[in-house]
């Protein structure tokens, strides 16, 4: 590559270009408010709120989503493995196919296959080796928007309300990535990625209560932390269904609308996914964490010397054969340095940079000119 300064050549050295990688960080807060209630109308319709056909997943917008203000914020799911008791319960289960192929994908994009081709289960503690599997869950995907390249780890807070009722906020539970900065997994072919912990729970492999996939922007909550197992500080929280969990008594209610009397195990068999978002939703409280956008830099040091760029090429610089900045023949060379080019080994312009002000170039200085493009 070459830079070029009104006209003139001069090729880069291997001194002259250096690579530079940043990271930014972008406070995400999210209050409850957006996510449930604040663009509701008098039909008690949420026109934030996007459900669809299919009714395999709900869209979340932080204003009504057919205006053209609206940012998608995430989307919220829900699935059961094909392992779980429910899958295989006498009992119907509302949407059961549905729910057992969302599982399934999110299971295959963030664990991946086994040995023998199967899609692994979604682990608890993230040791695919053997352990608690989270077989009832919630998938909340985030939109690019907000965490952009990922999420940074060790900011990431979200906030429920578990209690009987979600009007009573003592019954607050935080789910939070405790220590990721330096404990965070890689053993998942969607990237970096760490156990939730409740907020009065020790970072230990047997109170993990959901996962975080830092580039996949994507939480999995398991389908207990609305269940009365939770009460306990450090315990094990109980999985419903999971023949690999200790169980527990379910008394927490949970549906929509808030007040409905079902619990967590009516909603997973009698409830469509689409009502299922509405009660998490309806529990949502808080939700902050950083993101992350990673910035790759390439540095150019333009060294403009005592005797280089002097002259300009531009046909105004001349006027009857005179250099038009010169009042006298003896007077020294003189140019004003004004954009900088970027040229490829053909000549080819790949890239202009503007200075604020020009910069007067004479024999007696020299100049080194930092030109930085980021991708």
């Amino acid at each position: 590559m070459a830079v070029n300064t009104g006209g003139s050549f001069k090729t880069f050295t291997n001194q002259d270009v250096t690579n530079v990688r940043s990271m930014l960080h972008e406070a995400i807060p999210l209050t409850g408010s957006i996510v449930s209630g604040t663009y509701g109308d008098q039909a008690g319709n949420e026109r934030n709120i996007k459900n669809y056909s299919h009714g395999m997943f709900q869209s979340v917008y932080d204003y009504p989503y057919l205006s053209s203000s609206a940012n998608h914020v995430f989307d919220i799911t829900m699935g059961i493995s094909p392992n779980s008791s429910f899958s295989s319960s006498t009992t119907p289960v509302v949407q059961q196919s549905k729910k057992i192929n969302i599982y399934n994908q999110m299971a295959q994009l963030l664990v991946g296959y086994d040995h023998t081709g199967s899609i692994r289960e979604i682990d608890r503690d993230g040791n695919l080796t053997g352990g608690a599997s989270v077989r009832e869950a919630f998938f909340i995907n985030f939109s690019r928007l907000l965490t952009k390249d990922e999420i940074k780890k060790g900011s990431f807070a979200l906030t429920f309300l578990t209690g009987n009722t979600v009007l009573v906020p003592r019954n607050q539970l935080t789910l939070q990535d405790h220590g990721a900065a330096t404990k965070f997994k890689t053993n998942s072919p969607a990237g970096e990625y760490a156990v939730l912990y409740t907020s009065s729970a020790a970072s230990n492999l047997d109170s993990g209560v959901g996962l975080l996939y830092y580039q996949a922007g994507i939480a999995v909550v398991t389908a207990s932390v609305f269940g009365s197992a939770l009460t306990a500080p450090g315990g094990e929280p109980a999985e419903p269904g999971n023949s690999k969990g200790q169980g527990g008594v379910i008394t927490n209610y949970f549906g929509s609308p808030v007040t409905s009397s079902r619990n967590i195990l009516d909603a997973i068999k009698s409830l469509e996914i689409s009502a299922s978002a509405n009660g998490i939703r309806n529990r949502f409280f808080n939700l902050q964490f950083n993101n992350t956008v990673e910035l790759n830099s390439t540095i150019y040091f333009c060294r403009a010397n005592h005797n280089e760029f002097n002259y300009s090429a531009s046909p105004t610089y001349l006027s009857a054969s005179r250099l038009v900045v010169k009042n006298n023949s003896f007077d020294s060379p003189v140019s004003y340095i004004t954009t900088v080019g970027l040229y490829s080994a053909d000549n080819e312009l790949l890239a202009v940079a503007k200075l604020s002000e020009p910069l007067k170039k004479d024999p007696a200085n020299e100049f080194t000119l930092r030109v930085r493009l980021d991708y």
